[in-house]
């Protein structure tokens, strides 16, 4: 396994449309494990292979409960909304408000070839519509309703770590 470079916004394949993976050879697992240590090495939650320059319709995340390792993933459903704050490593230092589906169902193989569905809410939902949108050449500051300013995320750092510590 290697850590692979990750893309910058500037980077002209994060803007293309990943092709799908037609076949899971030992190619396409090295390169998964390579996108899981580069995600847990640049303290992530999910990665998408346009951001380690492969062009495949590929991503992994984890988002604290499950390590999900997904092969041309496709949002089924969605519905309801949540607005959060999101970032990229991608896009490094910049965070913005975005709206995403509260809730998905995703289709997806697994690395043994296995269809998946994956229903997912809240957090994981905010990763999966996240890291499917790299795989059509989409970031997160094309849907951002607003970027936070340094000042703004340092204050709903300090208030979030405030109301944490008012409920314990």
């Amino acid at each position: 396994m290697a850590v692979r470079n990750i893309r910058k916004e500037s980077d002209k394949v994060l803007r293309k449309i990943s092709k799908d993976v037609e076949k899971i050879d030992d190619r396409t697992l090295v390169l998964i494990e390579d996108m899981v240590e580069t995600m847990y090495k640049s303290d992530g939650v999910g990665l998408a292979a346009p951001q380690v320059g492969i062009l495949k319709r590929i991503i992994v995340l984890d988002d604290g409960t499950e390590l999900l390792k997904l092969i041309n993933p496709v949002i089924k459903e969605q519905s309801g909304e949540q607005m959060e704050i999101e970032g990229c490593l991608s896009v490094p230092g910049v965070y913005g408000e975005v709206k995403r589906p509260l809730k998905v169902k995703v289709d997806a193989v697994n690395t043994d070839g296995e269809k998946v569905e994956i229903e997912a809410e809240g957090l994981r939902a905010i990763i999966l519509s996240h890291e499917i949108d790299h795989l059509d050449g989409i970031l997160f500051i094309d849907k951002a309703e607003r970027i936070l300013t340094e000042k703004e995320i340092d204050e709903k750092r300090k208030s979030k770590n405030k109301d944490e510590t008012n409920n314990e």
